[in-house]
């Protein structure tokens, strides 16, 4: 499968706000790195402090003045499921976030929920099925299981009657936003994803293995998880999403998505933090190299979870690429 051409590739540190944006030339890594000691046990490899996921008032140093709104919560039936979403904002241009493995719009987007610009801009943050509130069902990972996101995902945007819209995809919601945008070209206006892979490699198998036992997770990373599903949906969910993501690996390539990728169309700019312990840099390059013109932003301090621990560098970010 042919490449796409080389999209721009900024290199910006998380502060200050307004930092100074360097070109950088893309390259591919020379080998996969060593991930022992990289991260910390925990869903996604998340550090957050977990009191910013809170809606409320927006944090100090944001350029643009909001206008408080308050957050929507409902569901809608989509495709034979109630899906539960968060919405708030009242623009023009219509952006779905999509949470990662486990992940709701609660626990996953409470910067962006807050801080984003409400007047340009109405904000909808979905729980896939069995994730979150968008149960029943139970969640479980047949090798469909990123599609059968995506067709929701669009589903419910269509539901709430936005033709149009852009994805913020975060982790395996990235990995969804990719596919709705490449199956769905005419619904997608612009896509941002961070933390997503378009295969799963032997390091990968690695990393996801390692975080198999939430009993080894620290207190404070598993609170919120046993909080939303309890202990035993929690352990037994996480189990099946590492087994569930793990089986890509005996596809050929390990491929996920990697032959949909020359299909996006859409504007699209790719995120990454330098010190992902989840998901590799090589990760990124690869979806810079082959979304056709796409971008790569680089957080030198960025972790997994870098639009949390550094939301008002990513949401700046994210509303100039969407502006644009």
């Amino acid at each position: 499968m042919g490449g796409a051409k080389h999209g721009p590739v900024s290199i910006t540190k998380p502060t200050p706000p307004q930092s100074k944006t360097t070109q950088y030339p893309g390259c591919w890594p020379k080998a996969f790195l060593p991930f022992r000691g990289r991260f910390r046990c925990g869903r996604d490899g998340v550090e957050a402090d977990l009191s910013r996921l809170e809606v409320g008032s927006a944090p100090m140093g944001c350029s643009v003045q909001r206008r408080s709104t308050s957050v929507q919560s409902a569901r809608r039936r989509v495709n034979g499921v109630e899906l539960h979403y968060r919405q708030t904002g009242h623009g023009g241009h219509a952006v779905l976030l999509l949470p990662g493995s486990l992940g709701s719009g609660q626990t996953d987007f409470g910067p962006q929920l807050r801080s984003l610009n409400k007047e340009r801009f109405t904000i909808v943050a979905w729980d896939p099925r069995g994730y979150g509130l968008s149960r029943p069902p139970e969640r479980d990972f047949p090798l469909d299981f990123f599609e059968r996101d995506a067709k929701d995902a669009v589903g419910l945007m269509k539901a709430l009657n936005f033709k149009t819209f852009s994805l913020l995809g975060w982790s395996d919601g990235g990995i969804t936003a990719l596919i709705a945008a490449a199956k769905f070209p005419t619904a997608v206006r612009k896509l941002v994803v961070w933390g997503a892979n378009a295969f799963v490699s032997e390091e990968d198998l690695n990393i996801y293995n390692a975080l198999r036992d939430v009993s080894a997770w620290s207190e404070r990373m598993r609170a919120p998880m046993r909080e939303l599903y309890g202990d035993e949906y929690f352990a037994q969910t996480w189990q099946a999403w590492v087994d569930g993501i793990s089986q890509f690996a005996q596809r050929p390539d390990g491929s996920i998505c990697r032959e949909l990728l020359p299909q996006i169309a859409c504007p699209t700019l790719i995120v990454h933090g330098e010190k992902d312990p989840v998901v590799p840099r090589f990760h990124a390059e690869y979806l810079l190299q082959h979304v056709k013109g796409s971008r790569l932003h680089l957080m030198p301090e960025g972790k997994h979870n870098l639009h949390l621990r550094f939301a008002g560098e990513f949401n700046n970010l994210v509303e100039e690429f969407l502006c644009l």
